[in-house]
Formats: C-alpha cells, sequence, structure tokens
C-alpha cells in the first residue's frame, strides 16, 4: 500500500503519523514543513484548546456537525498526549489555550517531524505537485521532479491565506479534477475594512467594549477588545466577527460599538447628567474626556449632532440622550473585509457533502481523502482550527493506511 500525503501542515503531517501499514511519501512544495505553523500564535503556535468537546464545538463557524466524529475520536486531550509522547512539552494558557512550554512553534514542527518520520514517512521537500490522476485504480502524482504512483493519496494543501507560506489553493484545483465542489475561498478571522475615514483613530486600542455587526439581515454581537487600524478595525472581536459574516452580502452592512456595555442606557443618562452638573462650565469635547477615549468623542459628538462647544450646563435632555445613544451605538459602514491573503484561516473549501466525515475520503473517489483547512472548515480563534486539522490528519492518516483487500 503506497500512500502519498500532499501537504506537510499539520493536517499532513498528522496524517503521516497516523498512517501506518503503508509506505508513504509526503510532498511539501517549501523548504521545510510546517512553514505557516512558524507563524501561527505570533510564532508560538497556539496548537490547541484544552477545554471539553461540548465547549469546543461552538467555537466551529462551519463544518461543526461533520468534526464531530474525528474530534470524538481525537478530542485535544489525545492530542496533547500523543504530541508529549514525542517529546513536546506544553502549557494552558488564559482561555484553555495551549502552546509549547518553549513559547517556539518550532518546537511544534519538529515534533510532528518525529512523528511522520516515525511511521517511515519519506518526507520530499521543494517538490511541488502539479496534477493528481486516477488510472486503472492507481493514482499518478505529477510533480516538478517527476511523476509517482500510489494507491492513495491524501490532499493536505491548506487553504489560500498567507500565500507566502505555500498556501495557494493547489489542494482546490486536485478536487476539482476529481468533480469535487469547491466552496469559494473567503477570508476567515480577518479585519474588517470601514467606508468611513478612521485615520485619526488609527492605532486606538479598546478593552470591554461590545461590537455589533449587522449584515444580511442578521446581527452578530461580541465583547472584549478591538482596535482601530489605518482603514477599518481589528483585534479579536473583530476577527470573530469577522468569521461570522463572511458568507453574508456585505452591501449595506454596518458596525457599531458599545463603548460602555456595562452600563445600562438609564445609568449612562445618569452619569452624563452627573457630569454635565459637576462641569457645567466646560466644554462638552472637555467634559467627554472622563467617560471616552479622547481620539473617539469628535465622532460621537458628530454622530449625535451636539456642538462639541456646548457648555455642560447648556446640554439639553434630547442632546443627553442622542450623547447617550451614540455612546453605546457608534455606528461606521462596513466596505469589506480584509483581503484574504492577510486573513488568519481561509473559510470555504471542498465541500463536506462530499467527504466521509469519519474517514475524510471522498464519497467520489475511492482512495482520495482530504484533511486540514482544504476543507470546508474553518473555527474561531484560540487553538481551534489547529484542533480540527490534527483531527481530520489522524482521521485520513487511518484511513489511508488500511489495508484494503
Amino acid at each position: 500500500m503506497k500512500t502519498a500525503i500532499i501537504g506537510g501542515g499539520a493536517a499532513g503531517m498528522m496524517a503521516a503519523a497516523f498512517c501506518e501499514n503503508a509506505e508513504v511519501t509526503l510532498f511539501e512544495r517549501n523548504e521545510k514543513t510546517g512553514k505557516k505553523l512558524y507563524i501561527t500564535g505570533k510564532g508560538r503556535c497556539n496548537l490547541t484548546n484544552n477545554c471539553a468537546l461540548y465547549e469546543f464545538y461552538p467555537n466551529i463557524v462551519n463544518g461543526q456537525k461533520f468534526m464531530i466524529s474525528a474530534l470524538t475520536a481525537f478530542p485535544p486531550q489525545e492530542l496533547m498526549a500523543f504530541l508529549g509522547k514525542y517529546g513536546l512539552r506544553m502549557k494552558t494558557e488564559r482561555g484553555n489555550r495551549v502552546f509549547p512550554v518553549s513559547d517556539k512553534s518550532s518546537d511544534v514542527i519538529k515534533t510532528l517531524v518525529r512523528a511522520a518520520e516515525s511511521s517511515g514517512t519519506e518526507i520530499k521537500l521543494n517538490t511541488r505537485v502539479i496534477s493528481v490522476k486516477k488510472e486503472n485504480g492507481i493514482f499518478i502524482v505529477a510533480t516538478d521532479c517527476g511523476e509517482y504512483k500510489f494507491d492513495n493519496v491524501i490532499v493536505a494543501t491548506g487553504g489560500v491565506s498567507y500565500s507566502s507560506t505555500g498556501s495557494t489553493g493547489d489542494g482546490y484545483g486536485i478536487a476539482r479534477s476529481f468533480g469535487h465542489t469547491v466552496s469559494e475561498p473567503r477570508p476567515g478571522l480577518c479585519a474588517i475594512e470601514l467606508e468611513d475615514d478612521v485615520r485619526s483613530l488609527q492605532g486606538l486600542s479598546l478593552k470591554n467594549v461590545r461590537a455589533t455587526v449587522k449584515a444580511g439581515g442578521k446581527e452578530f454581537t461580541e465583547f472584549g477588545e478591538m482596535l482601530f487600524t489605518e482603514s477599518g478595525v481589528s483585534g479579536p472581536v473583530i476577527l470573530t466577527l469577522s468569521s461570522y459574516v463572511n458568507r453574508l452580502p456585505l452591501s449595506g452592512a454596518a458596525l457599531s460599538i458599545d463603548f460602555k456595555p456595562a452600563l445600562s442606557p438609564e445609568t449612562l443618562d445618569e452619569r452624563l447628567s452627573s457630569d454635565f452638573g459637576e462641569m457645567r462650565n466646560k466644554d462638552l469635547a472637555n467634559i467627554l474626556t472622563s467617560l471616552l477615549p479622547k481620539a473617539v468623542i469628535p465622532r460621537v459628538l458628530s454622530q449625535s449632532g451636539v456642538s462639541p462647544h456646548v457648555k455642560g450646563n447648556s446640554v439639553t435632555r434630547e442632546m443627553r440622550f442622542a450623547l447617550g445613544y451614540c455612546v453605546k451605538h457608534l455606528k461606521f459602514i462596513v466596505r469589506s473585509l480584509a483581503d484574504i491573503n492577510t486573513a488568519i484561516i481561509t473559510s470555504g473549501g471542498v465541500s463536506l457533502k462530499e467527504i466521509n466525515p469519519s474517514t475524510m475520503e471522498s464519497k467520489l473517489v475511492e482512495g482520495l481523502y482530504f484533511a486540514g483547512e482544504v476543507l470546508d472548515v474553518d473555527a474561531l480563534t484560540g487553538g481551534f482550527n489547529l484542533g480540527c486539522a490534527f483531527a481530520t490528519g489522524r482521521a485520513a492518516g487511518i484511513a489511508a493506511g488500511r489495508n484494503k483487500e
């Protein structure tokens, strides 16, 4: 039994480690394996989330039902035990995020290489797969270094984000050549670009805010941290929202920010009334510095229609209500999501309807498997995407390695 694995990322390396009873060759187009893993988690590699599966599943945005079988067979704790067996020391941090103790993603990659090589896998670096065909029950894998024949093929080429790491969508072409449907690749976990000119807010970091995006008749809200960029917004809250709306039409979409989510509208109004009374002789723009970041005050005043030069003792009830509303609903118009090449992950990929969720084998072509980000599965930040990649890689490796009569 000869098996080809195309792609030396998280899914491909895990597939190699579990592909027993087979002669395995892994093709990696880069000069080293795990190139995208090197930059994940800001170089620290948040490799999974050490939570129970009932907590894991809600963090899968697309493919939650599909992932049940693979994750049940290889939950985060078993993944950690497996990597530990090959020498990786790990730690669990805030939010159950798992990192190598060394804080070096290179240690995760070295561990995966050891695991793959322990199963006898031959790793061919600097070898790009050009095409895959199946003739008379045999797969012919054409590379820029020659042709090879295999009984099985596992496609683990990743998506299209961060193309400099080798993720250029090669797997989608292979899938389509065998008749598979590929959902349009979209940016996932990315910044959001705004129509508004927010250059005056660039670099402003916000904590404990509530951001809401309305798009396609739906509304999504997240609480936490975010920041303004030169042309839009980013940060944890925004990354999550981007993955919720990336399959919705963004024409007419809007982002609103609640700067004081802990205060009810009534409590906020009382606070404003008190501030205006205590600082009755000051300009409104100066009074609001006790409540809001200075950079955002002109925009709040503009949207509320209240002059920045109004004195505290001249603020009417209607002005106060308008200001309070904007503090809790400052609105921006969404232009688009950031370019997919800057996205953390790719949303979209090979249709899950055409893949066996237990084995990752194609329902259209016997002996053809897909694993990792090339599948139409994506999740939120916190180690959930890599957890899915490892689980699907393991499932594909085990299935492809079984001797078929």
